[in-house]
């Protein structure tokens, strides 16, 4: 099992030469890229600039197995407005664009969403109209990954959507396409459910990344996260519901919300933790 450390833990413009070589120091074998707006990861960088930030990679041994997005919480994939949907979309294939000229096998993509805390100016989208959208979308995106031999992960995230593994289950198997399955996050599901049953039902066929983090019910919203094995996540479970679907793949820690000050800390305080999550995954 390979160990991760995801760019979602730093601000958007954050300096990739020197969080890349942080994570090498901390002992993680790969990094995750985040594609925002305006960052270092852009719709408008070129080739050029997306084959510079793999070659800082490359130059400090780690592996990029895959690229998150800021930009689609403020691009509501099942928008309303077609416009949104359509922009939306374009940084989906931006992001695959990217995934492939880095060498990673899979995109991180918010499926849309029902209703938001995060966006500026938050849409109120009605659900089955917002499911139909998703699947819509994923069916139009799957042949551009497929073509680009990237997997499209959609995350568990708090949309008010997609709220059980049934419901993501279901959608997944609606779409059809060995190339879009689930970047799921074990501590988002906290607040509603159980990561181990997420991933049996999903299993191998639909799970094609995990991020670490760790929710406390005890608290409320985002501050109820916490740092891996302070919160609630059964992580002994979570190892053997991954070991039973046979997954070995990356397990990518992300520290969001951020650390407010000296977020650097973060690579290393979290590095033992996913060490032994990782050990009980094997």
């Amino acid at each position: 099992m390979k160990t991760g450390y995801s760019m979602f833990s730093f601000t958007e413009d954050a300096d990739v030469s020197e969080k890349f070589h942080l994570v090498k120091t901390a002992g993680y074998d790969g990094v995750e890229p985040v594609m925002s707006e305006s960052g270092y990861l852009n719709r408008s960088s070129s080739e050029k600039e997306i084959l510079d930030i793999g070659n800082i990679a490359r130059e400090e041994g780690l592996e990029i197995p895959s690229v998150g997005v800021w930009s689609l919480w403020e691009n509501n994939l099942v928008s309303d407005d077609e416009k949104v949907r359509c922009k939306a979309e374009d940084i989906i294939k931006k992001q695959i664009e990217i995934a492939a000229l880095l060498g990673a096998d899979t995109i991180l993509a918010v499926p849309g969403y029902v209703g938001c805390d995060f966006a500026s100016k938050p849409e109120r989208i009605r659900y089955d109209i917002a499911y139909d959208r998703c699947r819509e979308a994923l069916g139009r995106l799957a042949p551009e990954a497929e073509k680009a031999n990237v997997h499209i992960g959609i995350e568990n995230v708090w949309n008010r959507f997609l709220l059980s593994p049934l419901e993501m289950k279901r959608l997944l198997d609606e779409v059809g396409s060995d190339y879009v399955g689930a970047y799921f996050d074990v501590g988002n599901v906290i607040y509603t459910g159980y990561p181990e049953d997420w991933i049996r039902i999903l299993g191998k066929k639909y799970v094609k990344k995990i991020h670490l983090s760790d929710y406390r019910r005890d608290q409320a919203g985002l501050g109820a996260f916490v740092d891996l094995l302070a919160g609630d996540v059964d992580f002994e479970e979570v190892g053997n519901a991954l070991k039973e679907i046979g997954y070995c793949d990356y397990l990518t820690l992300e520290m969001l919300p951020n650390y407010k000050k000296h977020p650097d800390v973060s690579v290393f305080s979290g590095k033992h933790a996913v060490d032994l999550i990782a050990r009980m995954c094997e």
